[in-house]
């Protein structure tokens, strides 16, 4: 934001508000780019001497951690159309950052399950084999080998298809980042 604050006759200065959840990967981001667009980080969310931002798990799993963020601006701002266009473009970039965040694993995922299902129903066929009367076991014996190895091999395979996917993914988040550099970039020289 300028340097100089601007107040109308009365003294007063109107602001417009924003809070975003943002990955905690991403907030320091956000938090280093959204000032290129006219915001500030809001100082009523202050306590002592840190923001109070909130933090919540979200996911299955319980892994990924997002924060809130909480941001103003001047609403009298010079410029506020071309830098809300360019602010927009950088919350594409954001989410296109998320999304090839996930792409890492999403494949990766669905196939390691896939494959252990499989080994599942193979494990499931030699059990019936096994308990059949009369016992197959030559049947139970053919149906477990691809069953165990429906068992053990999607975790290793997990771990070499998240490797691959990253080495693609690493060059289009390097673009993203630089795209995002240009346009905060042109938000920062609309302010000043």
């Amino acid at each position: 934001m300028t340097s100089e604050i601007r107040r109308n006759e009365s003294g007063h200065i109107g602001y417009e508000y924003r809070e975003i959840d943002v990955p905690r990967e991403l907030s320091s981001l956000c938090l280093d780019s959204y000032p290129c667009f006219g915001w500030e980080q809001d100082p009523n969310h202050e306590t002592g001497g840190g923001q109070d931002r909130q933090t919540r798990k979200t996911g299955a799993s319980g892994k990924k951690e997002t924060m809130t963020l909480y941001f103003r601006r001047d609403r009298s701002i010079c410029n506020k159309t071309e830098l809300t266009r360019l602010q927009r473009n950088f919350d594409g970039c954001v989410a296109e950052l998320q999304a090839l965040e996930r792409a890492k694993t999403t494949t990766a995922t669905m196939a390691a399950l896939v494959i252990g299902a499989i080994g599942t129903a193979f494990m499931a066929g030699s059990t019936f084999a096994v308990t059949a009367s009369p016992p197959a076991i030559w049947l139970t014996i053919l149906l477990a080998i691809p069953g165990m190895i429906g068992w053990i091999c999607p975790y290793p395979l997990y771990r070499r298809w998240v490797r691959k996917k990253t080495a693609e993914i690493e060059p289009l988040k390097e673009q993203k980042y630089d795209e995002i550099e240009t346009i905060c970039e042109r938000g920062d020289r609309l302010l000043h």
